[in-house]
């Protein structure tokens, strides 16, 4: 039952990109503070994000980087009655010149945006470690989970994450448009293919992201392309 409360949990994490970061705050010590973020996963499958050095969520995450990231299912009209995840965690911000720049070219595909006031401003890269996670997928469907987190095995060098995704957005735009009416989501702006997962693919439209599913779990390009070819098939 643990095995698959996890792996819901995991998928709510995958669906979501947003969600409200709780820090322990530094001007109101023993009070907690409430945020709301963006984020992705990155290699390891940890919430990444992009977070302005002046914001009161970064002071208090650097005088405690004890922290919580809140997601639910989105759109949900009783939110008690739907998936919803607390993820307790340790915020550790990026520093190294290549970590830096391997969570800014995965964070920019889904979030462009972004690019311009990371450059312009003072902002950086945290990821967070998870310790604890707490999954509620219904009334009386709650856990404590200890290993929801699964690592991306096609991100990083050498991952042909980013050959798979250019390959779909420059010669397979008709298939991605039949990805999007299968699952009856908006068909503009069109999509594009910004992740890709053991367990599926994240796409674009306007400023939302979409999670789909492959049929089976991939754990390498060639499984992929025949997840991708059997989709754009159904």
């Amino acid at each position: 039952m643990s095995a698959e409360a996890a792996k819901h949990a995991r998928q709510l994490l995958l669906k979501e990109y947003r969600g409200v970061l709780s820090t322990h705050s530094a001007t109101m010590p023993g009070f907690p503070f409430g945020s709301a973020v963006p984020y992705c996963l990155g290699e390891e499958g940890w919430p990444l994000m992009l977070i302005s050095r002046i914001a009161q969520h970064t002071k208090n995450l650097r005088a405690d980087p004890r922290c919580s990231l809140l997601v639910a299912e989105r759109g949900a009209e009783d939110v008690q009655a739907n998936g919803r995840l607390t993820v307790l965690t340790e915020a550790r911000l990026l520093t190294e010149t290549a970590a830096i720049d391997a969570a800014a070219q995965r964070y920019y595909r889904y979030f462009p945006e972004s690019r311009d006031y990371h450059r312009v401003h003072d902002f950086d890269f945290w990821v967070l470690q998870p310790v604890r996670w707490r999954y509620i997928g219904g009334f009386g469907a709650i856990h404590w989970l200890d290993e929801v987190a699964l690592a991306n095995p096609f991100a990083g060098a050498g991952g042909g994450e980013g050959e798979m995704l250019e390959h779909m957005n420059n010669d397979h735009a008709v298939a991605i448009a039949h990805y999007v009416e299968q699952e009856g989501l908006p068909t503009a702006p069109e999509a594009r293919m910004v992740g890709i997962d053991s367990e599926g693919f994240h796409l674009r439209i306007g400023r939302a992201i979409h999670w789909l599913t492959f049929p089976a779990t991939c754990t390498n390009p060639g499984a992929v392309r025949q997840a991708l070819v059997a989709m754009a098939r159904r």
